[in-house]
Formats: structure tokens, C-alpha cells, sequence
């Protein structure tokens, strides 16, 4: 080839390069400067673990222990307690409610496994992302 065909080869695929970029340039921009401007977050976001009460402001954790056995990295730690009232004292009827609920964040992996395995729907994720401690025992959230 000539020395022509090459300057001609060249400036073709320099050309061709910013072709794509420019028309890059107008388009809307993907980058949000966090955390000066707050991100939105999509509703099946998994963030951190939410322990819900029902109406008469009890628990909904019965600690069945369904959720600890579905978490396949084993970050759930739950201790029964027995209602000592009688049965017609009780405010949701509900004989165990769960006396330690810990999270250990340092382990989760934010599957969902254990919010689907809750039969009274008492644990969901919430939209809190910013986990980040300096102290790693500072992962273990209790209820």
C-alpha cells in the first residue's frame, strides 16, 4: 500500500471513533453525583432487614425460626420466649414471640430467602443501604 492509503485507512477509523463519541454527548447523563444528590432506589430493592409490628403494636415474629433455616449464609440468630400471660390476656394470641432477633450484616448476603420463608410476613427489606461501620461488630444489629 501506499503511504496515501494509509494516512486515507487511518484518518477513516479516527473518524469513525468519534463519530460514536460525539454522538454520546448529548444524551442524558447516567452518573449521580451521590452523595450530594440522593439516588433513587427501585421498589424490590433489598436493603436492610425490617421487623414489623401488627396493629396492637406487637411483634409479628412468632420465631418460628423459618427464616434463620432459609438463610443460606446463617446470619440470623433467634431466641424463642414463652407468653407467660394466659391465653385470654394475651394481646395477638400468639403463644413465642422472638425474645433475641439478631442480623449478623457482616455475613448477609441480601438474598431475600428469608423474607419469603416468613409465614406472618414479619421481617422485609428495607431501602437503607448505607451499612458501611468501621468496627466490624458493629454489623450485628439486634431488634
Amino acid at each position: 500500500m501506499s503511504l496515501v492509503a494509509d494516512v486515507i485507512q487511518s484518518t477513516l477509523a479516527i473518524v469513525k471513533g468519534m463519530k460514536r463519541t460525539i454522538s454520546e454527548i448529548p444524551r442524558a447523563k447516567w452518573t449521580v453525583q451521590y452523595p450530594d444528590v440522593p439516588i433513587t432506589l427501585q421498589p424490590r430493592y433489598r436493603g436492610q432487614h425490617l421487623l414489623h409490628v401488627d396493629e396492637a403494636g406487637k411483634e409479628k415474629c412468632v420465631a418460628c425460626y423459618l427464616c434463620a433455616a432459609a438463610c443460606p449464609s446463617d446470619c440470623i440468630y433467634i431466641e424463642a420466649e414463652t407468653d407467660p400471660r394466659p391465653y385470654e390476656e394475651r394481646i395477638g394470641r400468639d403463644e413465642r414471640y422472638a425474645k433475641v432477633y439478631n442480623i449478623d450484616y457482616g455475613r448477609c448476603i441480601f438474598c431475600g430467602f428469608c423474607v419469603e420463608a416468613c409465614p406472618k410476613d414479619a421481617i422485609t427489606h428495607g431501602y437503607n443501604f448505607e451499612l458501611s461501620v468501621y468496627n466490624r461488630a458493629d454489623l450485628l444489629k439486634t431488634k
